[in-house]
């Protein structure tokens, strides 16, 4: 949990940023979708390398990378299409309060898909 709020943190904070540099732009717009991809690349590298060393125990390898890639190429995908339907459905809440609800369904989504590819290795303490 620790780690799915720090990304969340992390991807909301950026996301913030890049509206404020970007002179917040509309709703719905190419630069907001720009902001939020922002927010949400550059929270991978603390993502992948928590969801390592803190949830999964492991290290970081190539399996286990390559499923991190495809469970946020997924995660961004829910994003992308749930965030317009949700400033459709809820014009009058603000837009960063609602890319933090698509963010933290789409991280629980993430996270389920990231049980299939990080195994802790049998017999391996991942401290020597």
């Amino acid at each position: 949990m620790i780690v799915g709020l720090t990304g969340t943190f992390v991807q909301t904070w950026f996301f913030m940023l890049a509206m404020w540099l970007l002179n917040q732009p509309e709703k719905g717009s190419v630069l907001f979708y720009v902001a939020f991809g922002i927010g949400f690349v550059c929270e991978m590298i603390p993502n992948y390398l928590f969801s390592n060393w803190y949830t999964f125990g492991t290290r970081p390898d190539w399996k286990n990378a390559g499923g991190f890639l495809f469970a946020r190429a997924v995660n961004l995908a829910i994003q992308f299409a749930l965030l317009p339907f949700m400033l459709r459905l809820l014009p009058t809440w603000r837009e960063d309060y609602l890319s933090l609800a698509v963010i933290f369904f789409a991280g629980i989504i993430n996270y389920l898909i990231l049980l299939l590819f990080f195994k802790k290795p049998k017999n391996e303490n991942i401290q020597s």
